[in-house]
């Protein structure tokens, strides 16, 4: 599993971890094999019974805790084990149906430039059938995804249509209007970007999104106006202090190696250790190899593997910390592999630090970081929840490196937030006790590196909907040393997308 990096775990036939976001331990006790599989999602321990390699595929015959049927999990190099060629037929043959179903159901209209061409410059690829609907001097852009597709390519395809829209913009500029996107996807997929597209600016462009069923050719529109049908919930606040009282021995064995280690209070049975975002070790509840039964143990390890901690491994566990220790500092090896994991985590473990970084009205009192919300299609985990000296929510969404996905996961998130705000659960959580949250909107604050922006970023948030109250924080390069704010873009409310006069300055533009 350490070798293949898209590696992920199938139970009954439902992909149940991605590796590449999940960590997982063996342990062998009493001739008993148990594997451990955990993530920030869930939580699983099986018994292995019997294991078998097929086509490069893990098949592992396992008994979950309680139950004496055997079940089957598949552990598999990639989610998507198509060849390019089968890639490539598939989404040649979506291109005919989707042209189709488009020539039956928009009958008024022509169909130019439909096609799959790649187009690095504009950060097209080979995934999304891209094309233009047509009626005299009105027009729609297009984008549709074939259902053979990842999920991950579903929720991921509005930021490319948005950039489509504005691409066919550009070059009917003074020939006709581009009014709007129509964007199709597969059925039963659409939860996230209907979510995503609900908060977008409608005087900016008419959104429509669509549902195709390829194997009956039905197209089904989807409503995107209702922005109170959000597919979340939040999970209760952890009782920190009790979590600590819980854990007191394990802590204190791992501080006496590594004073001052970041403790992460996971859920009232499970602690993260981190230093500087880098988590090497957790002190969970495990299971008795025999009983089953709940017993304290630490796991220790950096990636996915992760081993138990017992007196045999111990100077490892050791040699573990010092290392991490050398290294994972402002002034380090850059090229280190310790120094280089999990930026995002270690540009988050300093804005937790001290929140008014950021901005003078964020109150460093009070924040969460990692705060867990869920959805039918993927699982959000905002990197920072806090709130302005005056009690108003404020979203934190962070990157480090380039991610051409950044305005919109913050929107994704910045929803998810108000929505619950609206219902006020915040506080019947059990999150900011004894604070009185304003009725306000969250606020949306998006960080990345000055000189890592990426150059669609402007055309995204020029799209976002007016009624959210957004800012751009570009930091200096060396965040490490201490994270300073170099200059900040906020909602041009006198401006607007492309087709209209726009005087916003470029986010690249400022950051060069």
């Amino acid at each position: 599993m350490s070798e293949a990096s898209g590696a992920v775990v199938l139970e009954d036939g439902a992909v149940s971890f991605d590796l590449a976001q999940s960590k997982y331990s063996i342990s062998g006790e009493y001739d008993k094999c148990l594997l451990h599989l955990w993530s920030a999602e869930r939580n699983t321990v099986r018994r292995v019974l019997d294991a078998e390699v097929k086509n490069g595929t893990l098949k592992l015959f396992v008994q979950r805790l309680g139950q004496s049927r055997p079940t089957k999990l598949e552990i598999c190099r990639e989610h998507d084990r198509r060849s390019p060629s089968a890639k490539k037929a598939a989404r040649s043959s979506y291109q005919q149906k989707l042209r189709r179903a488009l020539e039956r159901h928009f009958s008024g209209f022509a169909i130019t430039r439909l096609t799959t061409a790649v187009d690095l410059e504009k950060s097209f690829g080979p995934i999304y059938a891209r094309g233009l609907l047509r009626q005299g001097q009105s027009a729609f852009a297009i984008l549709g995804v074939n259902a053979s597709e990842t999920q991950a390519s579903i929720d991921a395809s509005l930021t490319f249509a948005i950039l489509w829209l504005e691409a066919c913009r550009v070059s009917s500029a003074g020939k006709f209007l581009v009014e709007g996107l129509r964007l199709f996807v597969r059925q039963g997929s659409s939860a996230l970007v209907r979510e995503r597209m609900a908060n977008l600016n409608r005087a900016a462009a008419k959104w429509s999104l669509f549902e195709l069923d390829e194997r009956h050719d039905a197209l089904v529109e989807i409503d995107c106006t209702d922005r109170g049908n959000v597919a979340t919930r939040l999970v209760h606040a952890t009782n920190e202090d009790a979590a600590l009282e819980r854990f007191a021995d394990s802590i204190a064995r791992i501080n006496a190696i590594l004073p001052n280690c970041e403790i992460a209070v996971l859920s009232p049975a499970e602690l993260a250790f981190r230093w500087r975002g880098l988590e090497f070790a957790r002190a969970r509840m495990g299971a008795e190899a025999i009983t089953f039964r709940s017993k304290q143990e630490i796991v220790f390890g950096v990636g996915a593997e992760e081993r138990v901690l017992e007196e045999r491994n111990w100077q490892l566990f050791v040699d573990l910390l010092n290392a991490i220790r050398d290294t994972r500092h402002p002034y380090g090896p850059r090229q280190h592999p310790l120094f280089r994991l999990r930026p995002e985590r270690w540009l988050e473990s300093l804005v937790v630090a001290d929140v008014s970084v950021i901005d003078g009205r964020l109150d460093s009192r009070s924040q969460y970081s990692q705060v867990p919300a869920f959805s039918a299609s993927d699982r959000a985990m905002l990197d920072v929840l806090t709130v302005t000296h005056e009690g108003r929510l404020a979203v934190i969404e962070l990157k480090a490196d380039e991610d051409i996905h950044l305005p919109l996961q913050g929107l994704d998130y910045w929803s998810r937030v108000q929505w619950h705000h609206s219902r006020q659960e915040f506080p019947r959580f059990g999150y900011f006790p004894e604070r009185e949250l304003s009725p306000q909107s969250p606020l949306l604050y998006l960080v990345a590196p000055a000189l890592h922006v990426h150059p669609a970023t402007d055309v995204l948030l020029r799209y976002l909907s007016p009624e959210i109250e957004w800012e751009f924080a570009a930091i200096d390069e060396h965040w490490r040393e201490g994270v300073k704010v170099v200059f900040r873009k906020r909602p041009d409310r006198g401006s607007r997308p492309r087709g209209y006069t726009d005087g916003s300055e470029s986010l690249t533009r400022a950051a060069s």
